[in-house]
């Protein structure tokens, strides 16, 4: 019995080694990097920033987008965000899914959270000709990670390094320091600091429809994130053919 034990603790253990050797060469292949990165920097982005292609399969994506296409179907494109961050969208907010797709959404749980997930899981269906503006999901709002999976089609993530005094990371690495020198509150749900790419550092990511991004700590709160337009679509000098997108995105409580 003790021999048995063993033996899986030692499978268990060269799975996870596995696992994160398949992930890191998964990252190296669908990231970028632009500019004059410092090495800490970079270390940091690699770790916080993953993308696993394939987390769902043809059937489970099809199973998604059965559920949520009679509703999100009845709703119109918008283009006149009230916050002015996105542009040809409709999105909703749902609790309660089919147990198939329970199942995929406590994948995501166990692989890219410490814990609890919100209960009400974001749907975004972004059309062809849509576009996410660069931006940073207010801490007030979502914790320090979020996670989404890309139905429909492939896409390009732009993320740039944005203020190192307002979003930098605590010393625990769990969330941003307080910045109160310019007397501003965070009661907006996405914040718009100016992604300069001149003179900056940033990535490029590409995420392959169904595949699933997680952007935890120093990503999610040191650097804008965007969905480029179809015109802007490239990656490595690849042109990347976005059609309509929905990504089903899960967050942490704050």
């Amino acid at each position: 019995m003790v021999i048995f034990n063993r033996s899986a603790a030692i499978g268990q253990i060269l799975r996870r080694c596995h696992r994160a050797v398949a992930a890191k060469n998964n990252n190296n292949k669908l990231t970028c990097f632009h500019g004059r990165w410092p090495t800490a920097e970079q270390r940091d982005f690699e770790q916080h920033m993953r993308i696993i292609p394939d987390f769902i399969t043809e059937a489970e994506e099809q199973q998604l987008h059965e559920e949520v296409e009679p509703y999100m179907s009845r709703l119109r494109y918008e283009f006149d965000h009230w916050d002015d961050a996105i542009h040809g969208f409709r999105e909703t907010e749902r609790k309660k899914w089919y147990p198939s797709n329970r199942e995929v959404l406590e994948r995501v749980r166990q692989t890219a959270f410490e814990g609890a997930i919100m209960s009400y899981v974001h749907v975004l269906d972004l059309a062809a000709d849509g576009v996410i503006k660069p931006h940073v999901d207010s801490t007030r709002y979502c914790g320090n990670t979020i996670s989404g999976i890309s139905l429909l089609s492939d896409s390009v993530m732009r993320l740039v390094r944005t203020s190192a005094e307002k979003y930098k990371q605590g010393n625990a690495g769990d969330g941003p320091s307080k910045d109160t020198s310019d007397n501003t509150t965070d009661d907006a749900y996405r914040h718009q600091p100016e992604a300069k790419l001149e003179n900056n550092f940033y990535a490029d990511i590409l995420l392959p429809r169904r595949s699933l991004y997680i952007m935890r700590h120093s990503a999610r709160y040191n650097f804008t994130h965007e969905i480029l337009a179809k015109e802007q679509s490239q990656f490595l000098g690849n042109p990347i053919n976005k059609t309509r997108r929905i990504s089903i995105i899960c967050r942490n409580d704050p």
